[in-house]
């Protein structure tokens, strides 16, 4: 059962990410400026913990470590009555701004790296399932993975990759350096860039796949010339032809990690120009500054 939100008068907008909305363990709602809506979202991370440490995430109290237990019954009561409040009750009208009142998506994304969960192939059966139920169409409200991609190399988070393919879904993978060291200082892991390129590719040969990279200014120096073109070579690496594209963003809201002091936002002209070196690869881009 959905609680009760009628105690939570704040809106949601797209610098209002508060998961808590809802009320509930694993399922929320956001504003996506990304999506242009509104994104059901299913958090596998309740615990805040990840395997990466990505300096510009917004979640408080973010710790080393995957998805705990989940309870899966749990998690069918929350979305099953979460998708019935959006699509036959007023959640719509009291929390969201008049002209964003659309589902956009259901995704798994939330509080850490959501592929580290067990039962991950069991809650996309699960949320295929109840979309349907609630007759959203797979052209209107596609299944996202919002991942990290460090898991693909495990066969059952590739097949369950598989599965939301077959349902129509996409994956949004996380490249934001193409360096070992840039990928270090950005998402907290240390890895060989030809290894993030290898996962890549294993995803979009799985699933329709966008490239997420969030790009900013580190103690006011912006990506270097070197910078863009390591990443752009770790894209080649994966074979630019395999992906849908790239969902090039920036900073709209504040780190809550001890890096945050680094971070500033890059201009949209700035990030614009990134994208126009992306685009000479062939590759869709979409900006979000």
């Amino acid at each position: 059962m959905i609680s009760d939100s009628s105690k939570r008068p704040q809106a949601l907008s797209f610098r209002n990410h508060d998961r808590d909305l809802a009320g509930l363990t694993y399922v929320y709602a956001v504003l996506s400026r990304r999506a242009g809506g509104v994104s059901v979202g299913i958090n596998l991370n309740p615990n805040n913990a990840c395997n990466w440490h990505c300096a510009y995430c917004q979640v408080p109290g973010l710790v080393r470590g995957k998805a705990p237990e989940i309870d899966l019954a749990k998690l069918e009561d929350e979305l099953h009555g979460f998708l019935g409040d959006l699509v036959q009750g007023d959640w719509m009208q009291r929390f969201v701004p008049e002209d964003m009142r659309v589902i956009r998506d259901i995704a798994f994304s939330g509080n850490g790296e959501p592929t580290s969960a067990k039962v991950f192939p069991e809650a996309v059966e699960l949320a295929i399932r109840l979309r349907a139920e609630f007759g959203l169409a797979a052209e209107r409200v596609p299944l996202r993975l919002i991942t990290n991609g460090s898991l693909m190399g495990q066969p059952d988070v590739l097949a369950a990759v598989g599965r939301l393919a077959e349902a129509g879904g996409e994956v949004w993978f996380k490249v934001d350096a193409g360096t070992a060291d840039g990928i270090e200082r950005v998402n907290g892991v240390r890895l060989e860039p030809a290894s993030v390129a290898r996962n890549l590719a294993r995803c979009a040969a799985a699933c329709p796949t966008w490239v997420q990279t969030c790009m900013f200014r580190w103690d006011g120096a912006g990506p270097s010339a070197v910078d863009i073109e390591a990443y752009l070579a770790l894209l080649e690496l994966a074979d630019p032809s395999r992906l849908e594209g790239v969902l090039l963003y920036g900073l709209a809201r504040q780190s809550m990690q001890p890096e945050a002091s680094h971070l500033s936002a890059l201009s949209a002209e700035e990030l614009e120009a990134i994208a126009s070196d992306i685009r000479k690869k062939g590759l869709t881009v979409r900006v979000s500054p």
